[in-house]
This record gives C-alpha cells, sequence and structure tokens, in this order.
C-alpha cells in the first residue's frame, strides 16, 4: 500500500528478491499537469502495472466492495509506505498482521512531515523505522530502525532520496524476519514522542529575522517542496538551496537583499547572511544565481 515514488523501491525490492506481492493499493488516478487535463497515475501503480501485479484505487477504505476486493487477494502480509490512515478492519485483516515505514527514528517526528522536520531542526541524522499499525497513527510496536545522517548543507529532497533506498532495504528486512519468525517488538516510549505535522504554503515563510543557522536550515528543510519563499518586488521567490556566510551583516537589516548583480546574492540575517545558490522567482524557472541575475538586477 503506496503512493508516491518514495514507496517504489520497497514495492520493487520485494518482487526482485521472489516474494508474490499479491496486490498493489494505491491512490486514484487525478487530473493534472497543463490545464489538468492529463490523467496522472501514481508512481506505485506505474511500478505495479509493468510487473502485471493487481491494483487496486479505493476512494474509501471502507467501501464494501473494496474490503471484498482485499479479501479476496489473501494476502497474509501487508506492508504501508507512504500511504494513507488505514481503518482497523484494513489493517487487522492479514494473519501477520500490517507493518508500516516510516521516515524517522520514532518515537521522535511522529506524522505527515519526518524528513522535513529533522532538516529544519537542524538534526545530524535520521532513519527508518518499520513497525506494526495500531490504532494511533506512528505508536505500533517497533520492529527494525536504521539510522541515516544528514549533511550540514544536504536539502528534505536529497535526504529523502538516499532514505528510500534505506527504507526498501529494511522493509525486505522486516518482511525475512516476519517470514522466520525472527524478531523481537520493541514498544514506543511515548514520553520521548515528538511531532511532524503536515506542512503548509503560508507556514513556509521565511523569518530572516533569526539566526544564520535556522534559516539555513529552514530552507534546506523545504526544498525542493514545498520549498520555503520570500518576496521580491511582490512576487514569490522560492529559496531552494543555501549556505552560510557569518560575516558581519553592517548598515543592513535582517531580510534585506545584497547582490553584486553578477555572481552572488545573499541576504542579511539575525547575525550574518544567507547565500543563496538556488532560486526560483514567480512565473520562472528554477535556477542557478548567476543565471537569474543574467535576467534580474537589484
Amino acid at each position: 500500500m503506496g503512493t508516491p515514488e518514495f514507496a517504489v523501491p520497497s514495492l520493487r525490492i520485494l518482487v526482485e528478491n521472489g516474494y508474490r506481492v499479491v496486490g498493489v493499493i494505491t491512490a486514484t488516478d487525478k487530473y493534472g499537469g497543463r490545464g489538468n487535463k492529463q490523467l496522472l497515475e501514481s508512481a506505485v501503480k506505474k511500478y505495479a502495472v509493468s510487473q502485471s501485479i493487481p491494483v487496486l484505487q479505493p476512494e474509501k477504505l471502507k467501501n464494501p466492495e473494496f474490503l471484498d476486493q482485499l479479501r479476496a487477494l489473501q494476502a497474509n502480509l501487508q506492508i504501508v509506505v507512504a500511504f494513507r490512515m488505514l481503518p482497523e478492519v484494513v489493517w487487522d485483516m492479514p494473519e501477520y498482521g500490517t507493518f508500516n515505514l516510516h521516515g524517522s527514528l520514532l518515537p521522535k517526528y511522529r506524522g505527515a512531515a519526518p524528513i522535513n522536520w529533522a532538516v529544519i531542526n537542524g538534526d545530524q541524522s535520521t532513519g527508518v523505522t518499520t513497525f506494526f499499525i495500531r490504532h494511533e497513527i506512528d505508536t505500533g510496536a517497533v520492529l527494525f530502525q536504521e539510522v541515516l545522517p544528514i549533511g550540514e548543507n544536504e536539502t528534505a529532497g536529497e535526504v529523502h532520496d538516499r532514505m528510500m533506498e534505506l527504507g526498501a532495504e529494511t522493509v525486505l528486512k522486516t518482511v525475512r524476519a516476519i517470514e522466520a519468525d525472527h524478531y523481537e517488538l520493541q514498544p514506543q516510549n511515548d514520553s520521548l514522542a515528538t511531532k511532524a505535522p503536515k506542512i503548509f504554503h503560508d507556514t513556509c515563510e521565511i523569518n530572516f529575522h533569526q539566526p544564520t543557522e535556522q534559516v539555513h536550515n529552514f530552507i534546506r528543510g523545504l526544498s525542493p517542496y514545498p520549498a520555503a519563499w520570500t518576496t521580491l518586488e511582490e512576487k514569490e521567490l522560492k529559496i531552494l538551496r543555501t549556505t552560510k556566510d557569518y560575516s558581519a551583516c553592517e548598515g543592513y537589516r535582517p531580510g534585506q537583499f545584497v547582490s553584486d548583480n553578477k555572481n552572488f546574492i545573499k541576504v542579511c540575517t539575525q547575525d550574518g547572511y544567507v547565500n543563496i545558490l538556488e532560486l526560483q522567482l514567480q512565473g520562472r524557472k528554477r535556477m542557478n544565481v548567476k543565471d537569474f541575475l543574467n535576467g534580474f538586477s537589484f
């Protein structure tokens, strides 16, 4: 059960290691693209179809027709990777239960955006967790965890891409352990839990009245999506990659742009600058600073 690109390696590794995936549950097709005229299929569906795996795309997971179809697959284990909340009638169906792959070291970062929040908070490492699903989201007993380091300039997108491969390996390890009945469940310590709530556009506006480190982490933690933004000449400017610069902001105030109109753009913060490396002005494509300055002057 999964939808985005993040879930594809976990499906692929099971197929390539000879496991019989009797079905894939994914999101319904949606219209998008130019003019919302193109019917878009999920990344998981595309891979499943390429492997001739049956695909179910229920709008409602409690729909009796879907539940009958799910039972008919006779799966003895269900695996969830970047899908949606399941009702008990679904996760309790197979004899070996249902486990989920989550993009953090639970109980840290329970919620929808664990990778983003780990980077925004400046964590030096994160990881993946497999756990059996229970009623409360991201609270089930832990099966396996693997640690993933985070580089000081690494974006959430880069962590995501490395994590989805580590996650796939952990899914395979978990399936093999369940198959062999060789694992120990570890209950989560709720007193150590932190949250990773869904991120919205309005909360992605950059506050430059903060330390350089905090601004830099905020920008890379939201890159490439949904992207941290500010305004420039009354247009939204997405800032996608930065480095830290602790030289003194003499004569400038936080949020003020500084540029030679050739090679660099930096923005003053509370204790220095962030140097912008990649950005995207509203109505234009993503580009590096030099290309941007070819057609823009401060």
